[in-house]
């Protein structure tokens, strides 16, 4: 099958998302993920003249990429500024540039002042003087979506100055998200019939909602490439998503990717814990509730002969298809969630054990797998997860010094006391903890993910849920007023349940 180049511009034009800055190690731990692991064509890793610290990243980037043979694959956004952009990439070692120019004729006169001939003459300057360094070009046309709306005579011809200026692609941008795929499929239509020769790439924003789908209508058109940010990251509502093009090209298109699906999931999170940008549940692909079957019925029928399964399957992606317990749960999901803990009870048990979670469904309770066990516990009368018990814990905070835990805790019977200092109350009952482990023998799971959720619009004595997430892949959750009892409680739940 034929392949589409997908270049990735996460740590370019994702750093325009709001609060986002990368650092230089950053952005070379995912640059080398993306390149090395993920598998994407080329990456857009910076913009020239940005700062001495963006010129530091780069150099770091491209002395990794020339040992590890990505060097051609490693492109910076530069300007049409005769010397300034060239000179100040020529100590960094990389030599491919993305050249933005002025792709319609109102971003022209207006923002430059300057007429097509002036303009085309400066960029022929800046391309000359690129071409004596030793540089390859890519050329961006800036705005091209309402250039070639409003002003297409003007966008063909800049495009037939292009011709003869060794571009290797053409860059065609949907900067302000303005397309549909309808017209992006009859613009690029028209673009590729009347320049066969050219090399041309989509570029598309997410306004309106329809970057992937604009992307897909590029490619039906007749573009080589297109362009994505890891977990749609950009300016205002952001670029087309890595995970939904590759995937959608895949599955929609009869061309496909050199993308490893299977680590779109850990390029997502490792761009989430940099960023602090996290991702909506219901995010396509990635997002937490995406192989989640919450209706009864669904799970029934996946069980008598995956009915509401599709080809977009979690295994695919390195993930797993999960069975939520709430309100709307049935037998089917509760059997497949208590086979997966390898928990049997009989059918009366598994009736008020179903009536128990739907009842705290109602009541807007998170009910997850790891709940099943206490749940079950409670249910029989039984002590079976509780070998572990914090029975006191004192967490001193002041303005000044470290915050202090003083935490008894009480395993198979024997109290055990400890006092630690940690850079936050939570963090400090965990110091104590890990020195309490070799007296109780008890391994302490390492925190992957945290996070404290409190209700829109809640006082400051509102109650506060704490999701914690563990290197043993178990996710335990607690509810308290005070958001250290909270994860305090889900740490106290991880202990019993590897016990």
């Amino acid at each position: 099958m034929k392949k589409i180049e997908i270049m990735d511009t996460t740590v370019r034009d994702g750093e325009q998302t709001k609060a986002v800055s990368f650092k230089c190690e950053e952005k070379l731990v995912i640059v080398k993920r993306l390149l090395a692991d993920v598998g994407v064509s080329r990456c857009e890793v910076s913009s020239a003249r940005v700062s001495a610290e963006e010129q530091k990243a780069l150099s770091m980037i491209m002395d990794w990429a020339k040992e590890a043979n990505f060097s051609d694959q490693v492109e910076v956004l530069s300007f049409t500024d005769y010397k300034k952009s060239i000179d100040w990439l020529l100590p960094t070692g990389c030599r491919r540039i993305n050249l933005l120019t002025k792709g319609s004729q109102k971003h022209c006169e207006m923002q430059l002042g300057k007429s097509l001939s002036q303009h085309l003459a400066d960029v022929r300057k800046t391309v000359d003087y690129a071409k004596e360094n030793g540089f390859k070009c890519n050329v961006y046309l800036e705005d091209w979506s309402n250039g070639i709306k409003n002003s297409p005579d003007y966008v063909w011809q800049m495009l037939e100055t292009y011709q003869t200026l060794g571009f290797e692609r053409i860059l065609l941008p949907d900067t302000l998200g303005i397309l549909n795929p309808f017209e992006v499929c009859d613009y690029i239509s028209q673009t590729v019939t009347r320049f066969p020769e050219l090399k041309f790439e989509f570029h598309a924003h997410n306004d309106y909602g329809m970057a992937v789908a604009n992307t897909l209508a590029a490619i039906r058109a007749g573009v080589s490439g297109v362009h994505v940010t890891v977990n749609g990251l950009g300016e205002r509502t952001g670029n087309a998503d890595l995970a939904q093009v590759a995937a959608a090209i895949n599955d929609h298109t009869e061309f496909s990717t050199t993308i490893n699906e299977k680590k779109l999931k850990d390029i997502s999170v490792l761009v989430e814990t940099f960023s602090g940008k996290r991702i909506a549940a219901n995010m396509p692909i990635l997002g937490g509730d995406v192989f989640t079957q919450t209706a009864g019925i669904h799970a029934d029928g996946d069980k008598k002969g995956n009915l509401y399964v599709s080809r977009l399957t979690p295994d695919r992606f390195d993930r797993n298809r999960t069975y939520a317990l709430g309100k709307l749960s049935g037998k089917a999901s509760l059997e497949m969630n208590l086979n997966k803990l390898r928990i049997h009870l009989n059918d009366e048990q598994k009736e008020k054990l179903l009536q128990k979670i739907v009842e705290l469904g109602d009541l807007k309770k998170n009910v997850t797998v790891e709940d099943l066990p206490f749940l079950v516990s409670d249910m029989l009368g039984g002590q079976r997860y509780k070998n572990f018990r914090v029975k006191n814990c004192v967490v001193t905070t002041t303005m000044q010094m470290k915050p202090c835990a003083n935490v008894q805790v009480e395993y198979k019977g024997k109290l055990y006391e400890e006092t630690s200092q940690g850079s936050g109350g939570y963090d400090a009952f965990m110091n104590a903890l890990r020195k309490l482990s070799p007296k109780m023998g008890l391994e302490i799971p390492k925190l992957m993910d945290f996070e404290i959720t409190i209700p829109p619009g809640g006082n400051s004595n509102s109650l506060v849920e704490a999701v914690i997430k563990w290197d043993n892949g178990m996710v335990t959750h607690a509810v308290s007023s005070d958001q250290v009892k909270a994860a305090i409680k889900a740490t106290e739940r991880i202990l019993n349940l590897m016990e």
